[in-house]
């Protein structure tokens, strides 16, 4: 293998060094990063945009349990799991990221965004109203001028995405193309709501045995159980092609961005 703490799994090289590498590598390099869970890596055969995020990111953590332990069993491997939570918890812990101003959050909603603040400022982390963005629905193709004029004129060191999976990797490849400087794009989805309040808490050791999972469907059935349901579809693929990319039948290529 060309580097140790690199796998390409499914098409995808995902980095496997711990949180505080990948971190580091993020606030040294800038670029993208994502944090592919399990729900939508099943949807790499049928979502050309999704997937060609993943393909066009710079560092891509292995945040999957599933995709973790199915990996290891199938290669007698022991790459370890680097959840989202994780890596946030150690982004924020670095004073870069911490100054005002440096970090400019993009979140999913009002109510959302109203309770990660007072959660981020409750640590310590005061974000001024400009560093912040409420996102739209978006639908198809990803062109948000708007957010490309804010982010041009602030030009923040870190640009922090709060929103879905599936939609913030391709709004992180968007801003990466789009933008005229290299910030570090962090598509961590969910990771500060499970901080904030805004979803269940996931304490550190539940995070540390792949159980958050477990806890947002016992949270809310009606809305998770079905969508990790879905997500054992994951396991026929990597048992078939392991390291290659699936082969395409896209019913997405209108959303490709």
């Amino acid at each position: 293998m060309e580097n140790s703490l690199y796998r390409q799994i499914l098409g995808i090289r995902f980095y496997t060094g711990s949180a505080t590498q990948s971190v580091t590598q993020m606030q040294e390099n800038g670029g993208l990063l994502v944090v592919p869970a399990a729900p939508a890596l099943k949807d790499l055969p049928t979502h050309s945009a999704y997937r060609e995020a993943l393909l066009n990111a710079d560092l891509v953590i292995t945040d999957s349990a599933l995709m973790v332990m199915v990996w290891n069993m199938l290669h007698r491997d022991r790459i370890r799991r680097v959840s989202g939570l994780e890596y946030l918890r150690e982004m924020l812990q670095r004073p870069e990221a911490r100054f005002p101003g440096n970090t400019f959050w993009i979140m999913a909603s009002e109510e959302s965004a109203s309770r990660n603040l007072v959660w981020l400022r409750s640590q310590g982390i005061l974000v001024p109203e400009s560093h912040v963005y409420l996102a739209p629905m978006y639908h198809g193709s990803i062109d948000d001028q708007a957010l490309l004029r804010r982010l041009e004129e602030l030009k923040p060191k870190h640009i922090v995405v709060t929103v879905g999976g599936g939609t913030q990797e391709r709004l992180g490849k968007y801003l990466k193309f789009n933008l005229s400087y290299r910030p570090a794009i962090h598509c961590i989805g969910a990771a500060i709501a499970f901080l904030s309040g805004d979803q269940v808490n996931i304490p550190v050791w539940a995070d540390k045995m792949g159980l958050g999972w477990l806890l947002r469907c016992l949270s809310s059935p009606g809305r998770y159980v079905p969508r990790y349901w879905a997500a054992r579809k994951l396991v026929p693929l990597l048992v078939r092609y392991r390291d290659r990319m699936p082969p395409t039948s896209d019913r997405n290529k209108a959303a490709a961005a």
